[in-house]
């Protein structure tokens, strides 16, 4: 049978109020000696508080939840790599909650999370919608934004500039010597990972006097995505030596298509990625690629919700530094 509260206070000689005060890190009502024979106690009993019952008298959960649209996909892992990490450091445990894109799942979820009595919450990588927004408004709990950012709600978030990270990848291929690229990109409406980076694709090509019409909307960032994209768009455009892919996934995607198209990378295409996760490694031949700071992004979404935990007032956004990782897949015409 686990030991209670109430055989703690009696081992040690103490009120089941003073025990209290001491796992609950009081510091008031107690001598250092007695804290060393209650914690005696607890050692040598095996006793472990609580947790719900500890949050009814604190109401304190140190519990956050956070959200994503794709909980199997290769950025979200090591965004919540990093977000485990320091949550588990800092002693916080996490809910995480896998919307799947939709609006009525990510909605019920956040009222699952307001029933769980989160302390926190982390918005990841999705639009922040008026329904989601008034939803995290009225749990009245402190919210940072990963890997998207609101231009209409100031809430704080943690995330790469995507038309500066689009930008420099196609200034790369440029400076290896490429004109004819291309892009297999995301859903132009999409404003996160979307138009931001389509932006940026063109801007780079129009910077350099190069066209800027070679852009097919993958309507997703799956492998299969840029799988069945790539054809479309070597169809359209016969001619290219270069592409950009909007994530690693779906340019392994189009590794995997000019494979079947008897197309070698880099030696008839040069390929280069977004993301920098374990499948550009993972990849024949290894991708080159734009380097997302995924984990540390989810390391820096919980101090920033710590803080603002602590101190009620909402920190400055982070905006994360970009590279580019060079791999085997693009080929330098210079």
């Amino acid at each position: 049978m686990n030991a209670t509260i109430k055989d703690v206070a009696k081992q040690a000689n103490v009120s089941i109020a003073t025990v209290s005060r001491i796992l609950n890190q009081s510091s008031k009502g107690y001598s250092e000696e007695t804290r060393q024979q209650v914690m005696k106690a607890v050692d040598e009993l095996g006793y472990r508080p609580n947790a719900l019952a500890r949050g009814l008298i604190n109401k304190k959960t140190q519990t956050i939840g956070v959200l994503f649209p794709e909980i199997s996909g290769m950025v979200t892992s090591e965004l919540l790599h990093g977000i485990e990490e320091v949550a588990h450091h800092l002693g916080q445990s996490v809910i995480v909650c896998n919307t799947a894109s939709q609006g009525e799942k990510t909605l019920k979820y956040l009222n699952l999370l307001d029933e769980k009595r989160v302390e926190g919450m982390i918005f990841a990588s999705e639009v922040l919608t008026d329904e989601y927004y008034e939803a995290l408004k009225k749990m009245n709990v402190p919210t940072v934004l990963v890997s998207t950012k609101s231009a209409k709600y100031s809430l704080p978030y943690v995330k790469v500039d995507d038309h500066d990270a689009s930008y420099a990848a196609t200034s790369y291929l440029i400076r290896k010597g490429h004109k004819d690229i291309g892009m297999i990109s995301g859903m132009e409406e999409d404003p996160i990972a979307g138009s931001p980076r389509i932006r940026g694709f063109k801007a780079a090509l129009e910077d350099h006097g190069l066209r800027s019409d070679a852009v097919i909307d993958a309507r997703g960032f799956s492998f299969e995505h840029g799988k069945v994209a790539f054809p479309e768009l070597m169809l359209e455009h016969p001619l290219l030596t270069a592409l950009f892919a909007a994530s690693d996934e779906m340019a392994v995607g189009a590794l995997s298509s000019a494979y079947e198209w008897k197309l070698r990378v880099p030696d008839d295409l040069s390929i280069i990625g977004y993301d920098n996760s374990k499948i550009a490694e993972m990849s024949i031949p290894p991708l080159t690629t734009i380097a997302q700071p995924l984990r540390e992004m989810g390391e820096k979404a919980v101090e920033m919700l710590s803080g603002m935990m602590k101190s009620g007032t909402n920190p400055q956004s982070i905006i994360m530094p970009h590279q580019i990782i060079e791999r085997h897949t693009v080929r330098d015409l210079t």
